[in-house]
């Protein structure tokens, strides 16, 4: 009965730990992965409000951060009912138009949807497909297949510690120096050091594992990233790109954005 709550142990820190392996190293997120160009890419690269935006949260950061671009030009007002509301039909830009287009011919519309249809649009596509050419984003996101295959190993080293319990609790382990109850952490220790290995690897390495559009390179340019302009609106808006509804200060715009409720006025 222990070797067969050995084998459970051990094949399911190793399937476990192999799984993530693969995951993150198909999606380009362990440095080693990493080719020497897309090192060079990141060094002689500035990266714009949309690109931080994209290699921080991924398209629907893209789409947040030109609704609030627009909002903050009076181009669209977000009411912290959650709705957007066209003033100025003209995009500046294709993120823009891939707003317009989305909002609709009424010129009003629930965020939510705006951003669903908006995130997919050529511009957004066009955005990813060049940061992945260059070495600076994951192919298509990584973050949920990551995630994944950490609960995976996560699961794997508690079943590795429930089956060293049952195996404790099996009758006839009692024994003297080096009987079958001195042997039990020699047997279950090594694969909970595995999975508990591969975690703290994890964590250092890929972790936000849900949020991973970046690449290492593009992480590199994401720790460094600062707003190339001078003008308060700008500083704002790179603050946004990178850290999203949490660099929202206006309770209506964070509440519009769907990142919490607004303060009501006195």
């Amino acid at each position: 009965m222990i070797w067969v709550l050995l084998l459970v142990a051990w094949g399911a820190a190793v399937v476990s730990c192999i799984r993530l392996c693969l995951v993150a190293a198909r999606a380009g997120l362990l440095p080693d992965a990493s080719s020497d160009a897309a090192r060079r890419a990141a060094d002689g690269h500035e990266l714009t409000l949309y690109e931080a935006a994209f290699l921080s949260g991924g398209p629907h950061r893209v789409v947040d951060l030109t609704l609030v671009t627009m909002h903050l030009r009076r181009r669209l007002l977000l009411a912290h009912t959650g709705w957007a509301t066209v003033v100025d039909p003209e995009g500046r830009d294709e993120m823009e138009r891939a707003v317009m287009r989305a909002i609709g011919p009424e010129g009003q519309s629930p965020i939510p949807p705006v951003r669903a249809a908006a995130a997919t649009a050529d511009a957004v596509r066009a955005l990813a497909d060049r940061l992945v050419a260059a070495g600076l984003a994951a192919p298509g996101g990584a973050g949920d297949g990551v995630a994944a295959a950490v609960r995976a190993v996560r699961g794997a080293a508690l079943l590795v510690v429930a089956t060293g319990a049952a195996a404790l609790l099996i009758p006839g382990q009692v024994g003297g120096p080096g009987g079958p109850m001195m042997s039990l952490p020699v047997w279950f220790g090594p694969p909970l050091a595995l999975t508990l290995g591969c975690l703290a690897i994890a964590r250092m390495e890929v972790h936000p594992y849900s949020s991973t559009w970046a690449s290492p390179a593009g992480q590199r340019l994401l720790a460094a990233y600062e707003s190339p302009a001078a003008d308060m609106d700008h500083g704002v808006l790179a603050a946004f790109a990178v850290r999203g509804v949490r660099a929202v200060t206006d309770p209506a715009l964070r509440a519009a954005l769907g990142g919490g409720p607004a303060v009501p006025g006195p």
